[in-house]
C-alpha cells in the first residue's frame, strides 16, 4: 500500500495557460498603469502584504469596481480588530455581481439540477427581472437597509435570488440549510431579530423528500420580531398553508413586474450574517461588510480561482456552508455559475461528475472528503462522464491528501489544475489558495493569497519555514468581520481570534509554509497532537488509514493537554464483515510507524460504528476530545449542528467506561 509521495511535480501550466491566466493580465496591467513589473508569483505577494494599500486600490481599478461614491482612503486605520476599510465609499455587493451581462437573455448565469429534477437554466436577463420583482415585493413588505432578512432554503436558484434582492435594499441577509434542525435555526435567528423569514416547505435527499413546513412554523413562533413569512413549495403536495396564516407565495412575490433598484451603502454596512459552526455554546454571528466582500470575492475568484465570462464554475455545497456564499461570488467575475441540489451518492457517486458535463462546468468543487470518497470507491470519472469541458479542480473543508490529488490526475484528467484552497467562515475568504501560474505538487496548496499576510508562527510568536506552526494573518484583510452581532466591546470576537497573539489573526490551524511558498494545511490546531515535543495533524493518520480497505472512516484523538502524558486513541469504522482483530490492528500500527514514525502508533485502536461530524462535514475531534477528557457531555457538542447526532451516544458510553476504569487507580 504505497501511495505518492508528498511533494511530487504533478502538473505545471503550459505556456498557453499561463498567458490566458486572469492573474496574467493583472500583472500586465500593474506593468501599463502603475510600473510595477513581477517576473514569478513570491514577488508579487511579497508586494501585495508589503503595501497593502496599493495592492487592494489596484484590485478596485483594474476590476473597475462599481460604486456611487470613491473611497476616501483604501485602509485608514490597521488595528486588528477594528481594521476601516475603504472609508467614505458608498456602495452594493450586487452591483458588482449583476454589472456583467446585463438584462442579456441569451446568456446563462445559472445552471441547476436537483434530485429528480432535470438540468436547466437562468439567464443573467431573467436573474436581474428575478431579484427587481423580489427586492420590489420585499420593501413593500417594509424590509429597509438594516433589516434581518433570514431563510431557511436549500441550494436552489431562489435562494440565490433572495439573497441578492435583500442585499439589493441594504437589509442584512442571514442563511440556514434546510437540513439543519429547529434547535439550531433557533440559536442563530434568534441573535439577530430578524423582520422577515423566506423558507422551502422542505427538499429531497437521496431519493427522499423531507418536509419542513411544521418545523419552519415553530420557528417562525419562536422569532417576535417577525413580520411576515414568506413560503416556498418545494413538496408535492405542497405545504399546509394553515400552519402559516397570512404567510407569501414566494412565486408570486417573485412574479411580478419591477425596476431593479439597487441602494448604494457605505462600505461598512453589514451585508450578511454567517455563523460559527456551533459545536460548544451559542454560534457566532459574524458580520461581514459590502466592501470588504466585494473586494475578497472579486479578487478571489479572478486572481486565484482564474474565473472570466468564459468559466462555469461549480462548488458542491449546501446552502450552510461559507461555500455557497463563495459560489454566488462567481457571478462577480462574470462567470456562470452550476449549482447542484441532493445527495452527491444518489444514486451513486457519479452524479455530480454526470452534471459536470451536462452543465459544461470548467473549474469544479467540492470538500475534500468528497474527492477522497470518490478514490475509496475506485471511482473513475473520466470513464462515466465528458469532463473535456473541465479545465480546474477545487478542493476545501479539510486537508485533501497526497493519494487524493494521485486519484485525481489517474482518474479524472491528467491536464487538469488542481488547487486546492483553505480558509474560513470567519472572514469569508481563503488564506491560501491556488494559482494558475504555478506548478502543482502532490499534498501542497500552492500559495497564500494576495494580500494576505499569512504566516507560521512557532510557540514564540516568530515565523518559521518548513516548520509547522499556528496559521495567523498578521495584518488586516477587507473582508474580516465587521464585528459579532450584539457583541459589545468586541469581547467575543477578541477572545476568538486575537488572545493567543494580540493583534495578530490566529486561525485555529497548523499549517507549513514550504520553501518554495507552497503550504500544507494538517487540521484544526486545538485538535493536532503533540507527543513528546512532535506536532502530528490528524490528517497525517487519516490517509494512512483509509488505504486499508476493511477500514470506512476513521477519528484520531489524543489526551494529553496540562502535562498529562500522551495517550492516543484511534477509532474505526468498519465496513460489513470486517472485524478489528490483531491482524489488522497490527497491520495499521505498522504502517503508521513505517509511514511516519514510532511516535504515531496510537495507544489504543477502537472499533466504532460511526464517526461524528458537522453538518459542514467537519470530523468532531475537539469534542471528542474534551468527552473522553471527563467533560460534561451536555457541554461538548450541539446536537442541532451535527450531521450525525446519534453517534456522539456511543463516544458518550465509552468515556463514561473509561472513566469509571481510571477511577481506582486516581483514588487509590
Amino acid at each position: 500500500m504505497v501511495g505518492l509521495s508528498e511533494g511530487k511535480l504533478l502538473w505545471t501550466p503550459t505556456a498557453a495557460y499561463v498567458e490566458r491566466a486572469r492573474i496574467t493580465h493583472y500583472m500586465a496591467w500593474l506593468a501599463e498603469h502603475r510600473g510595477l513589473a513581477f517576473t514569478d508569483y513570491q514577488s508579487l505577494w511579497e508586494w501585495s502584504v508589503d503595501n497593502l494599500e496599493t495592492f487592494w486600490a489596484t484590485v478596485w481599478d483594474h476590476f473597475d469596481i462599481k460604486a456611487e461614491r470613491r473611497y476616501d482612503s483604501v485602509l485608514s486605520s490597521r488595528e486588528m480588530p477594528g481594521a476601516r476599510w475603504f472609508e467614505g465609499a458608498r456602495l452594493n455587493y450586487v452591483d458588482q455581481v449583476l454589472r456583467h451581462r446585463g438584462d442579456d437573455p441569451s446568456c446563462r448565469a445559472i445552471v441547476y439540477a436537483s434530485e429528480g429534477v432535470p438540468t436547466a437554466e437562468i439567464s443573467w436577463g431573467e436573474l436581474r427581472a428575478k431579484v427587481a420583482a423580489m427586492a420590489a415585493s420585499l420593501a413593500e413588505l417594509g424590509v429597509g437597509p438594516g433589516d434581518r432578512v433570514v431563510a431557511i432554503m436549500p441550494n436552489i436558484p431562489e435562494t440565490i435570488v433572495s439573497f441578492l434582492a435583500v442585499a439589493s435594499l441594504g437589509a442584512v441577509w442571514s442563511l440556514c440549510s434546510s437540513d439543519m434542525g429547529e434547535n439550531a435555526v433557533l440559536d442563530r435567528f434568534t441573535q439577530i431579530e430578524p423582520k422577515v423569514l423566506i423558507a422551502a416547505d422542505g427538499y429531497r435527499y437521496a431519493g427522499k423528500p423531507f418536509a419542513r413546513g411544521a418545523m419552519v412554523a415553530g420557528i417562525a413562533r419562536e422569532l417576535p420580531s417577525l413580520k411576515a413569512v414568506v413560503i416556498l413549495p418545494r413538496l408535492e403536495p405542497a405545504v399546509d398553508h394553515a400552519l402559516f396564516p397570512g404567510a407569501h407565495d414566494w412565486s408570486e412575490l417573485a412574479a411580478r413586474r419591477a425596476p431593479l433598484a439597487i441602494l448604494p451603502v457605505a462600505a461598512d454596512h453589514p451585508l450578511w450574517v454567517v455563523y460559527s459552526s456551533g459545536t460548544t455554546g451559542l454560534p457566532k454571528p459574524i458580520v461581514h461588510g459590502h466592501a470588504g466582500i466585494t473586494l475578497e470575492m472579486v479578487a478571489m475568484q479572478a486572481l486565484h480561482c482564474d474565473l472570466g465570462p468564459d468559466d462555469t464554475a461549480q462548488w458542491y455545497t449546501s446552502s450552510g456552508w461559507i461555500m455557497w456564499n463563495a459560489q454566488v461570488a462567481a457571478l462577480a467575475s462574470g462567470a456562470s455559475i452550476a449549482i447542484y441540489d441532493g445527495n452527491p451518492g444518489y444514486p451513486d457517486l457519479g452524479v455530480l461528475w454526470t452534471f459536470v458535463e451536462q452543465a459544461r462546468v470548467t473549474v469544479f468543487g467540492a470538500g475534500a472528503a468528497y474527492f477522497a470518497g470518490c478514490a475509496k470507491a475506485g471511482l473513475k470519472p473520466n470513464e462515466l462522464a465528458d469532463l473535456s469541458s473541465l479545465r480546474a479542480l477545487s478542493s476545501t473543508g479539510s486537508p485533501l491528501s497526497a493519494e487524493a490529488y494521485e486519484w485525481i490526475y489517474g482518474n479524472v484528467r491528467s491536464d487538469i489544475w488542481l488547487s486546492p484552497i483553505s480558509g474560513g467562515t470567519d472572514f469569508a475568504g481563503a488564506f491560501i489558495c491556488g494559482t494558475p501560474i504555478l506548478p502543482v505538487y502532490a499534498g501542497e496548496m500552492q500559495c497564500r493569497a494576495l494580500g494576505h499576510k499569512v504566516e507560521a508562527f512557532d510557540e514564540s510568536g516568530h515565523p518559521v519555514i518548513d516548520e509547522v506552526g499556528e496559521l495567523v494573518c498578521t495584518e488586516p484583510v477587507p473582508s474580516m468581520p465587521l464585528q459579532f452581532w450584539n457583541d459589545p466591546g468586541d469581547r467575543r470576537y477578541r477572545e476568538s481570534y486575537f488572545e493567543v497573539f494580540p493583534g495578530v489573526w490566529r486561525h485555529g490551524d497548523w499549517i507549513k509554509i514550504t520553501p518554495r511558498g507552497g503550504a500544507i494545511i494538517y487540521g484544526r490546531s486545538d485538535a493536532t497532537i503533540n507527543r513528546h515535543g512532535i506536532r502530528m495533524g490528524t490528517s497525517e493518520f487519516y490517509r494512512l488509514v483509509d488505504e486499508f480497505p476493511e477500514v470506512a472512516d476513521s477519528l484520531v484523538v489524543d489526551l494529553e493537554f496540562l502535562g498529562r502524558e500522551s495517550f492516543l486513541y484511534l477509532f474505526v469504522v468498519l465496513r460489513d464483515g470486517a472485524t478489528l482483530d490483531d491482524r489488522l490492528a497490527g497491520a495499521i500500527n505498522v504502517r503508521i510507524r513505517q509511514a511516519l514514525s514510532a511516535r504515531h502508533v496510537p495507544n489504543a485502536i477502537v472499533a466504532a460504528p460511526a464517526v461524528p461530524y458537522t453538518l459542514s462535514g467537519k470530523k468532531l475531534e475537539v469534542p471528542i476530545k474534551k468527552l473522553l477528557l471527563g467533560h460534561a457531555a451536555s457541554g461538548i457538542a450541539n446536537r442541532d449542528a451535527m450531521a450525525n447526532p446519534t453517534s456522539l451516544d456511543w463516544y458518550i458510553a465509552f468515556a463514561a467506561a473509561r472513566t469509571a476504569a481510571e477511577e481506582p487507580a486516581a483514588t487509590g
